[in-house]
């Protein structure tokens, strides 16, 4: 908008002075004609600017006595210095350019212009900074912060002419008050200000030259033709395993912000603290930032400037020192609201109008706080409702539940004519499929049958992925897998809307199979119908009523655990495997606790999904054995001898203490990364050592609290054996305490593999230290010490009850204690 003089000062200009020709212009600011800067032209007479020429581009902040110059080249060899799970390091070299391109006189002033560069990553998040951060910069090396693990990025690195500058200094006074004039004037209306930028619409479409130069303002790319190199980049996997995860932002004021995080997933020692940062988002870069500690997984944060963006990242601090931060989270702290100057703060509290106001405020809250209670109230008869209705149908269940259970059969396994019965107790009980007549009936109780229509086969495990596109053409691939079909990944439609699809894994049955083939296959689906328990495989149903019959259960995406740990061998810290082994104790306690005996506990048969999580799997002993040399055949079947107790391989008497000796076997094998049990030994060499009491060595770096528990499940006296219960709570108490893990066995071919009972001189008693050492029981040497006990006499005397104030609850080793502590009568 011109005012009244400029209008008038135009007038006179126009009056006095002739239009300037064509090639020249004359703006309100510029007393006379002035030839069109290099690569520019003005076509009509009485011009107010000179158009680029096409092909020529001026700066959108440059005046109007600028040249036009030439769009600069892509930038050349573009590359990944470095790429990590949040951050990489791109550089790149300047494009071909000529010097003549970039400098360029007019009148008596030369000008030139640099390169500058421009970000377009359309695939970044918010959360991504740039280093520069300015919206263009002359560096040619860019580095990303705050990248997401495992995610693919596509960056595109923008070339175009910078602001143009004086670097001649032969210009005359005018020219220098003219170039000051035309940097801060306007366009002037009628002067066609609206062409004032380029004389090629491609390059400057609908643009008009700035007020005032605005070299920090970010520039619209689609305005102006640039030339760009492009790279793609994946960002790697996290090698750090115990990084704070999940901060998140639960509550923001103008001054204060509330987040949240999770515990880390892994950690060798235990946590000291958290220290939380935080900095105005645009200070990232800055070397002072403000931190706090705290002890809990949240953190309250005080004092921020209002209207401010701010970024806030966390990491923990143990006895080895600080963990990473966390990725950066931003929060923008609100405004808040203010009614006029504080002066008249008081003025406006004395006023009527804010009586009024402070009263239909204090109405409003009365309001909310009648609507809140209200609410209240209907949550709470609601919840109510749901609690009773959910106790009459328990009651209901529990009064089936007593009235049925006075009518199950002993579970007999007719197959092997031999009576599998649980050694500990347990309120829930485990109902053996072959005590019914009718198997199908089983399957009715336990499974859920499945519409084939919801269930889509992509590929059989082990083999190339098959796209299956129509049912006879999968039926045929079937045909061809193990002893009962093959054993496919597939979708499964779940319920309500069947819209949604889950990932599964599809054991199926061969096409002509026998009827007591379908009566095996199914019964495994009949046991595992029964069991749920995280650390159990899931059945979600079967296929009985079309061909092929199938079993449908959860995917676990890393195959069966000794596998995978051959195949990472050596990858994971002793705290995973911790958590590995103790997923598959709690599944075992919990089919203990079912009244159900496994009989085939192995690696083999223990399947790990993605998240490292392990579950019980194989139900089928009777029926399969991974490798005929592992199985020794009596009159009641195969057993896996490398895994079996030493009561079951001679009386076939399986109990769940027999379980608990191959749970010791497959530590064993988590240990040592997947070796088979005893090596290549032949099934009656593993039987003849057993009986002798030999007892496979500890692996190689293992710890001694790991091998000592192998040793308590191998213990040749069930009964002294631990229970799966007590095996979780060992098991935790080692993650509790890593510590504990930092004594391993250095020699394992002398570490005492061969366990005599009754040899080795475990009758002769030299002090104390020494005859627990011997039985085996040294981890109590302390209690022996605090308990004053340093004589034959007085251990020979002990009792449970002794032993169970002095801290040794453990009933196998109080049994194993008194056993030996009775042997000390023969040299009193």
């Amino acid at each position: 908008m011109l005012t009244d003089g400029q209008t008038i000062r135009r007038d006179v200009l126009t009056r006095m002075l002739g239009k300037c020709p064509t090639g020249s212009f004359r703006s309100v600011e510029i007393s006379k004609c002035v030839p069109c800067p290099p690569n520019s032209n003005a076509s009509k007479t009485a011009s107010g600017i000179c158009n680029c020429l096409p092909g020529f581009y001026r700066h959108p902040s440059d005046g109007k006595l600028t040249p036009c110059y030439k769009p600069p080249g892509p930038p050349t060899n573009l590359t990944l210095l470095f790429v990590d799970h949040i951050s990489a390091i791109l550089s790149w070299n300047s494009p071909n350019r000529d010097h003549t391109e970039s400098v360029l006189h007019h009148t008596r002033t030369t000008y030139i212009t640099n390169l500058v560069y421009k970000v377009v990553c359309s695939s970044c998040s918010q959360n991504v900074v740039f280093t520069p951060s300015s919206d263009t910069f002359n560096d040619t090396k860019l580095t990303l912060t705050n990248l997401e693990p495992i995610t693919t990025y596509i960056l595109q690195i923008h070339s175009m002419n910078g602001v143009s500058r004086i670097i001649g200094n032969n210009s005359t006074s005018d020219n220098e008050e003219s170039h000051r004039l035309e940097t801060e004037s306007s366009p002037v209306d009628g002067l066609d200000s609206e062409t004032a930028v380029s004389g090629n619409k491609e390059g400057f479409e609908n643009m008009r030259v700035s007020t005032n130069p605005a070299h920090n303002k970010p520039i619209d790319l689609s305005q102006i033709k640039t030339e760009y190199a492009e790279i793609t980049f994946t960002t790697t996997e996290s090698a750090i395993l115990s990084t704070v995860s999940n901060v998140h932002i639960v509550a923001t004021t103008n001054n204060e912000v509330d987040l949240a995080w999770d515990k880390p997933a892994q950690s060798d020692s235990s946590i000291e603290f958290y220290e939380v940062r935080w900095f105005p988002k645009p200070e990232f870069d800055a070397i002072n930032k403000t931190a706090l500690n705290t002890k809990e997984t949240k953190a309250h944060i005080e004092n921020l400037i209002e209207d401010t963006e701010y970024g806030f990242q966390v990491r923990y601090k143990t006895l080895n020192g600080y963990g990473t931060y966390s990725n950066i989270v931003y929060a923008h702290t609100q405004q808040s609201i203010r009614s006029g100057n504080n002066n008249h703060i008081v003025n406006d509290l004395l006023s009527p109008g804010w009586c009024i106001s402070f009263s239909v405020y204090e109405d409003s809250v009365q309001m909310r706080i009648v609507a809140g209670a209200t609410v209240t109230v209907v949550i709470i008869l609601v919840l109510v409702i749901v609690v009773t209705v959910w106790f009459l149908r328990t009651k209901n269940q529990d009064d089936s539940d007593k009235k049925s259970s006075n009518h199950l059969p002993l579970p007999l396994d007719y197959a092997s004519n031999e009576v599998t019965t649980p050694l500990f107790g347990n309120s829930r009980c485990y109902v053996d499929p072959h005590t019914y007549e009718d198997p199908n009936q089983a399957i009715r109780e336990f499974a859920r049958e499945i519409d084939a229509n919801y269930i889509t086969i992509e590929a059989i495990i082990g083999n190339n992925p098959l796209n299956f596109k129509n049912r006879s053409y999968m039926y045929m691939c079937l045909l061809g897998g193990g002893e009962f079909g093959d054993v496919c990944r597939g979708r499964l439609k779940i319920p309500p809307n069947f819209v949604q699809d889950i990932d599964v894994a599809i054991k199926t049955l061969k096409p002509g199979s026998s009827e007591k083939a379908k009566c095996d296959f199914l019964t495994e689906a009949s046991i595992m119908g029964q069991f749920d328990h995280p650390n159990v495989i899931y059945l979600q149903g079967v296929v009985t009523r079309s061909n092929p019959v199938m079993i449908i259960t959860e995917y676990m995406e890393n195959g069966s655990l000794d596998t995978f740990l051959r195949v990472n061998d050596g990858k994971f810290q002793t705290l995973q495997l911790i958590v590995m082994l103790r997923g598959i104790a709690s599944g075992m306690a919990y089919l203990s606790d079912m009244n159900y005996v496994h009989r085939d506990l192995a690696a083999r048969n223990v399947l790990v999904n993605a998240q490292l999580i392990c579950k019980i799997a194989d139900f089928g002993l009777s029926r399969e054995i991974e490798n005929a040399s592992d199985a020794y055949t009596t009159r009641g079947g195969k057993i896996p001898v490398r895994w079996t107790a030493p009561e079951a391989i001679a009386f076939r008497k399986f109990t769940s203490a027999s379980d608990v000796w191959s749970y010791g076997v497959v530590l064993w094998e988590v240990m040592s990364y997947g070796e088979r049990p005893y090596w290549n030994w032949s099934n009656q060499d593993v039987i003849k050592s057993i009986e002798k009491g030999y007892r496979l060595p500890a692996p190689m770096d293992c710890p001694e609290a790991l091998y000592q528990l192998m040793l308590d499940c191998w213990q040749k006296q069930r009964t002294h054996r631990p229970t799966f219960s007590s095996i979780v709570s060992t098991l935790d108490n080692l993650a509790r305490q890593p510590q504990a893990l930092l004594t391993t066995r250095s020699s394992p071919e002398n570490d005492g593999a061969h366990i005599m009972d009754g040899q080795r001189g475990h009758n002769i008693f030299i002090s104390t230290d020494l005859w627990l050492e011997n039985i085996k029981m040294s981890r109590y040497s302390q209690h022996f010490k605090e308990a004053n006990l340093v004589t034959a006499q007085q251990i020979s005397r002990l009792t449970a009850q002794q032993l169970s104030d002095m801290g040794i609850t453990l009933v196998g080793h109080q049994k194993k204690i008194l056993h030996q502590a009775r042997q000390l009568d023969t040299i009193i």
